[in-house]
Parts: C-alpha cells; sequence; structure tokens
C-alpha cells in the first residue's frame, strides 16, 4: 500500500512540475540559419530543443546549389572551370515551384614556364548574362542560345518533383527524349543540370519564401586571385564567385542564400598541374568549419554561419535598405549584425544588389 502511495504522489508532483513549465519559451533550432552558439541557455540548463512548428501555408523552400568541375584542365595551357548554378523554391512535399539555371565557363591560361597568361582583370559573365554572345547559334549551327535552352529545362521541372523530372523527359544519356516538348528547345545534354537541380531541392530551406514571391539567382566571379608559378611555391588558377539565390516580393527581400566558391588549380614552373582534377570542389557552404576560419584565423564564427546571419539580416529589407548597411573599414557597424558577421560585406552587398536589379 505505502508503494502504491508513493507512486501516486510522484506522478502528482511531476504533472505539477509540468504544468509550471507551461510559460517556458522553447527554441527551435531545425533549419535556423544563425551561427552555432547563438542560441544559449541560462547557465546550468540543457538546452530546450523540439520540432520547428509546421511553416505557414503557403511558405516555401528556397535552394541553391552550386557544381564545379576542373576536369578539363591541362598542363602548360590552362584550369578550365565549369560552374553550374540552380536555384529553387520547393513546397515542403518536394514540388518545385520556380527554377533559374545558369552557368559559369572560364579559363586562366598559363604557359610552359608556369606564367599566368590571363587578363586576371576581365569580366567573367554567366551563359545567360552572354546571352546570344555565347554563340550556339552563331558558330554551333544550334536552334537555340544555352540560356533559351537552360530556361526549357528550368520551366520544365516546375510542377514536379526531383523523382519526376529525372523519369521524366530526360533519357538515359542525359539529353532530351526525342518527340518530347523539351527536345523541340534542348538539344544540350541535361543531365549535369538536372544533378544540380536535385541538389538545390536538397539544400532548400524555410527562409521566409512565399508563394508568389519572385525567384532570382546572381553571382559575381573573379580570376583576380591567381598567381603565377615561382621556384618557392607553386602558380594557382582561382576562381572566386560568390552566389545567391533571392525571393523578392513588394520590393522586399522574402529569402536569402548565399554561398561562395574558391576553386583553385595548383602547377608549377613547368606547367604542370599539381591539383588533383577529379577531386570533388566543395563551396564554403559545403566546406563548413573545414574552411578553416574558426581553426586558423581564430574566428568566432566559420564562413557559413556568417553567410548565413547576413542572409538572414537582409530578409524583410529593400535594396537600398541593403546597401545602405553602414560599414566601417568594410565591415558592418550594426550592432547586431556585428555580433556575428565580422567578415567584410561589400561583396555580400554587391552580390544582393546585383539579384535585386
Amino acid at each position: 500500500m505505502k508503494k502504491k502511495f508513493a507512486f501516486i504522489l510522484t506522478i502528482a508532483m511531476l504533472l505539477g512540475l509540468l504544468s509550471g513549465c507551461a510559460g517556458t519559451t522553447v527554441v527551435y533550432y531545425d533549419e535556423c540559419t544563425c551561427p552555432a552558439g547563438s542560441h544559449e541557455t541560462e547557465p546550468g540548463k540543457d538546452d530546450e530543443t523540439e520540432a520547428a512548428p509546421a511553416p505557414a501555408e503557403g511558405a516555401l523552400k528556397t535552394g541553391l546549389a552550386v557544381l564545379t568541375s576542373v576536369a578539363k584542365s591541362e598542363s602548360a595551357k590552362q584550369a578550365d572551370y565549369d560552374v553550374t548554378l540552380v536555384a529553387v523554391t520547393v513546397d515542403d512535399k518536394g514540388v518545385i515551384q520556380s527554377c533559374i539555371i545558369d552557368s559559369i565557363g572560364t579559363q586562366v591560361t598559363f604557359d610552359e614556364k608556369g606564367t599566368i597568361t590571363a587578363d586576371l582583370s576581365a569580366d567573367i559573365l554567366s551563359k545567360n548574362e552572354l546571352g546570344d554572345a555565347y554563340g550556339m547559334k552563331a558558330y554551333g549551327g544550334s536552334k537555340y542560345e544555352w540560356y533559351e535552352q537552360a530556361a526549357a529545362l528550368a520551366d520544365y521541372a516546375v510542377g514536379k518533383t526531383v523523382d519526376e523530372l529525372k523519369n521524366g523527359a530526360i533519357d538515359e544519356s542525359g539529353k532530351a527524349k526525342e518527340g518530347t516538348d523539351l527536345a523541340t528547345t534542348a538539344s544540350i545534354y541535361l543531365g549535369g543540370y538536372v544533378s544540380a537541380i536535385e541538389a538545390a531541392v536538397e539544400n532548400a530551406k524555410h527562409l521566409g519564401a512565399q508563394g508568389g514571391d519572385e525567384l532570382r539567382l546572381a553571382a559575381i566571379s573573379k580570376i583576380d586571385g591567381s598567381v603565377s608559378a615561382t621556384a618557392e611555391k607553386d602558380g594557382t588558377a582561382q576562381l572566386d564567385c560568390d552566389v545567391t539565390a533571392i525571393t523578392v516580393n513588394g520590393g522586399k527581400i522574402t529569402s536569402c542564400y548565399i554561398d561562395s566558391l574558391q576553386a583553385k588549380v595548383g602547377f608549377d614552373t613547368t606547367g604542370t598541374i599539381t591539383t588533383d582534377l577529379t577531386a570533388p570542389v566543395q563551396t564554403k557552404n559545403q566546406l563548413g568549419e573545414g574552411y578553416g576560419m574558426k581553426a586558423w584565423g581564430g574566428a568566432k564564427y566559420e564562413w557559413n554561419e556568417q553567410a548565413a546571419a547576413f542572409a538572414k539580416y537582409v530578409t524583410g529589407k529593400t535594396a537600398a535598405e541593403v546597401a545602405g548597411i553602414a560599414v566601417s573599414e568594410g565591415k558592418a557597424t550594426d550592432a547586431d549584425l556585428a555580433s556575428s558577421v565580422t567578415i567584410a560585406i561589400g561583396g555580400f552587398q554587391a552580390l544582393i544588389d546585383k539579384a535585386m536589379r
């Protein structure tokens, strides 16, 4: 009898404790873009976590993918960069609501002495930016230019899941199936772009986008970090590419996703490439702590954490408001932003400005 009474008393005490927690603030971590460690609990208490609440009706995920290959690079000739960019919005059922595909194809040339011969100040334009100047119609005899074919695939992807896209109008060779509407426009190899769409969907997060928002994609690329080889140190052909996918409504950013690529190909004083051209080329988001800002630079937050914090800060702002963020020596002076973003933000601001034009 005493044991039974003790059991009942224990249950009553537990119920009393639970009822006393009704006003406790619960911190949700799922898909949070704040820097790690910014959600701090009271000393001596554990984090209180649970599944994030269901997104509001009409909420969409925003996704971005940057896939890069340097496999076509040649010794004593050039580092060859093939970068595929995809931005998507997708619902919680995995159905793609909007899609943009772009690509960057550029080279950094160097000779048999390891001396760079490329113009490192040259503008690096994407294939969408090049438009007809890319030359598929003028020089390749194609009926449609690259940007038109990429847009056809992007339009075809809308309303489909990744599985439906992969099992639809794309054949085993990676090209549009003969006799389909897609094949009337897209004659290029599509397999790599489908893989990039799949990666963007996998990366997609609830960042504030809603149905009816306009999706935009922008990239800023440079090769001016490249250096010739010397007797003391190998040369480096380097492509730096900052990329953003944003959604916009009423002139304001409703979601923002930022990533960056720093692709390097090393070579010696004979022009011989010393980099493994088959190794995966990861973005800074993919590298995470492997990028080394905390381990080697003493930073409080890693690059991917700072980029996510900046993206969250600019959500809800206009282009003018983003451009007007106060800086000192390139770094944000606003206390809220500066607490989590310690790197220079000029590149981020330029990227947002380009996407909002």
